[in-house]
């Protein structure tokens, strides 16, 4: 379920991890949702952030759709991103998108362009403490909520695939994340991870192996094909209640312990 929660006043700011891609259908939306609740398991404070018009973070927690709350809305709400905040039974706190109209998404993006850090200034209004993470989800691509995403980052998290076509496209997703973390004193820079790994495909192995080779001091980790991912979607759940002891668990687990590292902060581990 979910309810209106109530966020400490912060010491010092939280710390806000972009997950991007450059091409859609990499899982990039299964990674946010399932990451967030794996350092939520290793005692950190969440906050998930849903940054794509397709409005799906929500379903990973098993929230229903409603009109009139979320990030599209807040803009125009008296207390901002306090008014669309929510706290998922998994006790990861939840921005979504929001359902909306077209001409809502469209003056939305308008305002997003026109205001480069408005988002930076939203999550600053929250009055985070500072050991929070703040997980932003964006759309696939070169767009105002990835160019809003990067400015207010700390890190950025690359999800590609291991084919051929996420290949070519890396130089392009490495030139989004540099040119705006270029501009954002905060950033820190970027890791890959490597998404639907499947040891029984020749190709699929080549590619993972020429991604790590090329990207070595950037890789994150990677996570295995996994059909319990699905599976726990269709269900409203995370990994880690569905199948907390399958290899995509483990792999998003460790995933999150070098999102710790980066972070410098201490943690316990995810059982």
């Amino acid at each position: 379920g979910a309810a209106r929660c109530a966020l400490p006043a912060p010491e010092r700011t939280m710390k806000v991890v972009a997950v991007v891609s450059a091409k859609g259908g990499v899982g990039k939306t299964t990674l946010t949702a399932n990451l967030a609740d794996a350092l939520r398991l290793s005692g950190h404070p969440v906050l998930a952030v849903d940054l794509d018009p397709q409005n799906s973070l929500q379903h990973y927690f098993g929230l229903p759709l409603r009109e009139g709350l979320g990030l599209a809305w807040a803009a125009e709400a008296p207390a901002g991103l306090r008014d669309a905040l929510l706290t998922t039974a998994r006790g990861v706190s939840l921005v979504p998108y929001g359902l909306c109209d077209e001409p809502r998404r469209l003056a939305f993006e308008r305002r997003l362009a026109e205001r480069a850090d408005w988002l930076a200034r939203a999550l600053d209004g929250l009055g985070l403490p500072e050991e929070q993470i703040v997980l932003l989800d964006t759309p696939p691509g070169p767009s105002p909520y990835l160019a809003q995403a990067l400015s207010a980052a700390d890190l950025a998290v690359a999800v590609v695939l291991p084919d051929a076509g996420s290949y070519m496209t890396v130089p392009q997703l490495q030139r989004l994340i540099q040119t705006y973390g270029a501009a954002n004193p905060r950033f820190q820079g970027y890791g890959f991870v490597l998404n639907q790994l499947d040891q029984e495909r020749r190709l699929n192995q080549d590619v993972a192996r020429m991604l790590r080779d090329a990207f070595e001091p950037h890789m994150m980790g990677g996570v295995h094909r996994d059909e319990s991912l699905s599976e726990a979607l269709a269900f409203g759940q995370t990994i880690f209640q569905y199948a907390p002891h399958s290899e995509a668990a483990h792999d998003i687990a460790a995933c999150s312990r070098w999102l710790g590292d980066r972070l410098h902060y201490s943690r316990a581990e995810v059982s």
